[in-house]
């Protein structure tokens, strides 16, 4: 899919792009390339000038290579971006070529985002562009604000995790946390504790992202500040990913206590059954013994139940003794 955006009374526009001569209408800021086609980029290439690199998308590119400026002024950034999925939350990897210099070409001022799937940044960016007149005035502020709303879309996820750990809590402090009921909290939490470290390396990314840019000497006084302002907003979710990661094991070690107890509850009561059943035992394997005892020769046919009472005696006293002191509780 081929999408360009551009700039209309200060606000962005988007056009979906289904052929060479559509293209050649638009002078755009962005132009965004969802899962390309190889007739998508030949018209990239064809009309802008600008080749789509084959390993765009690849995860298993050098991070050295991941930010680097061609000898032409292209500015490449491949970067992360996270996409928060209550089922399967991941990272797309995304690939930015902005062409910042004024070489006489028709990318001039133009960036071109390449990946393989939505993003809701993206989402999130064009939406807010549309609605707020002047927000974006050339295409380093839209990789700037993609940033900026990377940034805000891992705060937004960061307090949804605090949502969850609270029901969690609540679910671990009460009074009766059965062994069905630690399994499904665990399981909540190490579904937390994945997106917490996801978010963490994809604040870490955006921050090598923007420090590039403040680097490489591309962006003016204001554009400057802003990138300041992002990596102190980045600081600020390193604090709250440190946080919630001390918040995680901890839950993580209750419920497992928990888990502990119960299982020792358990233990316990093998524990006080055998403890009550060792006189029984012992008076059936004296009585049991091929041999002649007096009190049973006296008792006559009274000596089956005397036994038997006997058995029932020492298993019930060594109980009440234990009920007494709490142990069966």
């Amino acid at each position: 899919m081929l999408n360009i955006f551009s700039l209309a009374n200060g606000r962005l526009f988007q056009e979906e792009i289904e052929s060479l001569e559509e293209l050649a209408r638009f002078t755009p800021i962005w132009v965004d390339l969802e899962s390309p086609t190889v007739e998508e980029k030949r018209w990239i290439k064809q009309h802008y000038e600008i080749s789509i690199p084959e390993d765009a998308t690849e995860d298993d590119i050098e991070e050295s290579a991941r930010f680097y400026e061609e000898d032409n002024g292209d500015l490449h950034v491949r970067s992360d971006f996270l996409i928060a999925d209550e089922d399967e939350p991941r990272s797309v990897r995304v690939a930015f070529i902005l062409n910042q210099l004024d070489t006489g070409k028709k990318s001039r001022g133009v960036l071109f985002s390449i990946h393989d799937e939505d993003v809701p940044v993206f989402r999130l960016l064009r939406l807010r562009a549309r609605r707020a007149p002047g927000l974006i005035e050339d295409a380093k502020d839209v990789l700037l604000k993609l940033f900026d709303v990377d940034a805000e879309y891992s705060a937004d996820t960061l307090e949804d995790i605090y949502d969850e750990l609270e029901k969690a809590s609540r679910l671990v402090l009460s009074e009766n946390v059965t062994d069905s009921l630690a399994g499904e909290v665990l399981g909540a939490i190490a579904r937390q504790e994945d997106l917490n470290g996801r978010i963490r390396r994809n604040v870490m990314d955006t921050r090598r992202a923007v420090s590039f840019m403040m680097r490489s000497r591309m962006l003016n006084a204001e554009q400057f500040e802003e990138a300041r302002q992002i990596l102190r907003d980045i600081e600020s979710l390193d604090n709250h990913t440190a946080f919630l990661f001390d918040k995680i094991n901890f839950l993580m070690d209750a419920t497992v206590g928990f888990i502990n107890i119960n299982q020792n509850k358990i233990i316990k009561i093998f524990s006080v059954a055998s403890v009550a059943l060792l006189p029984p035992t012992l008076i059936a394997s004296i009585y049991g013994m091929n041999l002649q005892f007096p009190e049973l020769a006296a008792l006559g046919k009274a000596a089956y139940p005397y036994v038997i009472s006997l058995m029932v005696g020492s298993a019930v006293i060594p109980m009440l003794y234990f009920r007494r002191r709490g142990w069966l509780k």
